[in-house]
């Protein structure tokens, strides 16, 4: 029987790394139509959460009028506070397919537990592994053996090198649909959220052959900050750029501050993926 390789018999993440492709050569993802990866850009928008049939149907509609090529948005949402609103759950799920029934966008949304898999793979088109489940590598076992699409989260305090070995769990089992996510990272500095590491862009783009996405909303907290980051991201090279967006930022019950206006996020859009272009990307459209 052969003995199970060691740490030490395996070097570092051999599916993540960008030597598992020939020179310069990219994965580019096809989810629904849309592609992401390469010379490919994708912007991904909606929610922070589902709160309303009503909402999320406006915010969807909002998103898709203004180019988006994916709708985000959370069923099941980690909160710091045992006491904060955590989700529809399987309510927000059912309202998240009926937007994808009526836009045709594919789906975004995070897994938090492997006990929700199934009900999720159910809607998801992509499933979102949250910054606080970068290392839960149980539930990165799950969803590489379910072979859907997966957008990993760099943890709060996570090194790059830990991001590609929370992939390399999710390659390992068989699923190449995998991209990753800069969304801030935890620094001394108070005056915004996290520290949005966008020097991670290019850096990960040498390291390894897997889309980059990043997400300014979650990095800066801020409405005001997230179209400078965005733009700052877009042109150093990110092959999309995730963001949270409602008809009543002000209203909502999730990261309001921070949620671009459906009035505001068609502008936004045109001039991300002006950015976008001119670092030498191809803007996702149906296939």
């Amino acid at each position: 029987m052969k003995q199970a390789a060691t740490d030490q018999e395996v070097d570092g993440h051999p599916l993540a790394s960008g030597e598992a492709r020939r020179p310069g050569e990219r994965s580019v993802l096809e989810i629904g139509g849309r592609r992401i990866g390469g010379e490919h850009f994708a912007l991904i928008a909606g929610p922070c959460t589902v709160e309303s049939r009503d909402q999320a149907l406006a915010t969807a509609r909002a998103v898709k009028g203004a180019g988006a090529a994916f709708l985000r948005g959370g069923a099941y949402k980690p909160r710091t506070s045992p006491y904060a609103f955590h989700g529809l759950g399987e309510a927000g799920l059912r309202i998240l397919a009926e937007c994808k029934a009526e836009t045709g966008m594919p789906i975004v949304t995070e897994l938090m537990d492997v006990r929700d898999l199934e009900a999720v793979l159910d809607v998801a088109d992509v499933i979102q592994i949250g910054a606080r489940n970068m290392q839960n590598y149980t539930l990165l076992t799950e969803v590489g053996r379910s072979g859907c699409p997966v957008m990993i989260k760099r943890g709060l305090s996570s090194t790059l090198e830990e991001l590609l070995m929370a992939a390399e769990y999710v390659l390992k089992e068989g699923n190449e649909e995998v991209m990753l996510c800069e969304r801030g990272i935890r620094t001394f500095e108070t005056a915004y959220r996290f520290t949005l590491d966008l020097t991670a862009i290019p850096v990960l783009r040498q390291l390894t052959h897997l889309p980059v996405v990043v997400d300014p909303s979650h990095a800066a907290g801020r409405r005001d900050l997230v179209e400078p980051l965005s733009l700052a991201a877009a042109a150093a090279g990110a092959d999309g750029i995730i963001v949270e967006v409602h008809p009543a930022p002000d209203e909502a019950i999730c990261d309001g501050p921070q949620a671009l206006h459906c009035d505001d996020v068609a502008r936004f859009a045109a001039k991300v993926e002006q950015v976008a272009r001119i670092a030498g990307k191809r803007i996702a459209a149906v296939v």
